[in-house]
């Protein structure tokens, strides 16, 4: 009885996560493996990649999709 219950808690938690708050999770998670490189050069372009606001990932998005 409890894992229906369970499953509904969890898909209420997921459904109320914004897009903005998911993609600062990814790329926190970026920022972590960017950390782990050796290499100076190679950290330093990860994270600034990882460092791209959501409003310029989305224009990016949009302006693949035209």
């Amino acid at each position: 009885m409890r894992t229906p219950i369970a499953l509904i808690f969890v898909s209420l938690l997921l459904a109320a996560c914004s897009s903005q708050q998911l993609y600062a999770t990814g790329r926190n998670a970026q920022r972590t493996e960017c950390m782990k490189q050796a290499d100076g050069d190679a950290r330093d372009r990860c994270l600034k990649d990882a460092g791209m606001s959501h409003d310029a990932y989305q224009k990016e998005v949009d302006a693949a999709r035209k």
